[in-house]
């Protein structure tokens, strides 16, 4: 098989990195301004985790500090929660994820009690969600997934395979106080545009190619598809609110690059999710992005001692 498998050892890592979710809102808005875009504060994650056979566990906690100024990009406030695990030829993602605390980018263009020395508006109680359940099929029965994120396995050759993605999603961001988008860059008579929230309910595929490349102790990895979803999308606007039904992109992007032996392993792994709904008079989109560096030790079992018992007869 081009694959190794160290499922029967205990496999003890830590992780380091960052995850993100900014999104932007594009339309026909006043003073030339066709995009607003939405940041948040980033802070480094610590991870700690052990597999074993069919059992994964991890714990992650955020280090003190930000990697923005709180000054300009506030103090963020968000959790992730995953599970993964493997049937046969696919691999599963359950993601749940939620973030708050955003900024305006660059709003002093249009508003005059900002600066260029602090140019961002604080939204405090904008808050982002997505909850999403993805499969890979892989036509290849010797690619497994174990073996890319190369915890418990990893490849001893380079090959690669068809796929395909079935993925179900609900994401959007919200806010319980005010309007998402800047009142004074919009026409208040358009419904749309005085939304407080933006969501939506897909459900589609992505086929795509996953290839791994092998050289001595070396691997590298890409996962590339593009497809399409069917798309329930809301938005709400004060009392009232509104449901439609449309089509949107949806696009698959992993990488990976790392060294790997049977006891020890170090990544540098990083994940793309883009993610958009689109209405008459605005498109929404928002991007999920993960960058760690991952590296742990692979133990072998402790053999048990066989004695041995003469009987002298």
């Amino acid at each position: 098989m081009p694959y190794n498998s160290y499922r029967d050892k205990w496999v003890l890592y830590s992780d380091l990195g960052f995850s993100s979710a900014p999104f932007s809102i594009k339309g026909d808005f006043s003073d030339g301004i066709n995009r607003v875009k939405y940041r948040h504060n980033q802070k480094i994650v610590l991870g700690f985790g052990f597999a074993y056979k069919w059992l994964a566990f991890r714990l992650g906690f955020a280090l003190p500090g930000t990697l923005r100024p709180k000054s300009r990009f506030g103090s963020p406030n968000y959790q992730d929660l995953g599970l993964q695990f493997n049937i046969k030829q696919t691999y599963w993602d359950l993601d749940i994820r939620n973030y708050s605390g955003y900024v305006i980018k660059d709003a002093n263009q249009w508003n005059d009690t900002l600066t260029a020395i602090d140019p961002n508006s604080k939204l405090p109680s904008t808050r982002s969600v997505s909850v999403s359940i993805n499969s890979w099929y892989f036509q290849s029965k010797g690619f497994k997934m174990q073996s890319v994120l190369g915890k418990s396995g990893d490849f001893n050759q380079s090959h690669g395979t068809w796929y395909v993605k079935s993925t179900l999603n609900f994401f959007g961001s919200g806010d319980d106080f005010r309007p998402i988008l800047p009142q004074q860059l919009v026409d208040t008579t358009i419904n749309v545009y005085r939304g407080n929230a933006f969501s939506a309910l897909d459900i589609g595929v992505v086929p795509g190619y996953a290839y791994v490349h092998r050289w001595n102790n070396w691997q590298a990895s890409a996962f590339g598809g593009i497809g399409g979803v069917l798309q329930a999308k809301f938005f709400s606007a004060g009392p009232s609110s509104r449901g439609l039904l449309g089509l949107a992109p949806r696009f698959d992007l992993r990488l990976s690059v790392g060294y790997s032996v049977p006891k020890y392993f170090v990544w540098l792994q990083s994940n793309f999710d883009v993610k958009s709904i689109r209405f008459n008079d605005l498109t929404y989109r928002q991007a999920y992005n993960t960058l760690q560096i991952v590296a742990g030790v692979r133990l072998d079992k402790k053999k048990k001692k066989v004695r041995e018992q003469i009987i002298i007869g």
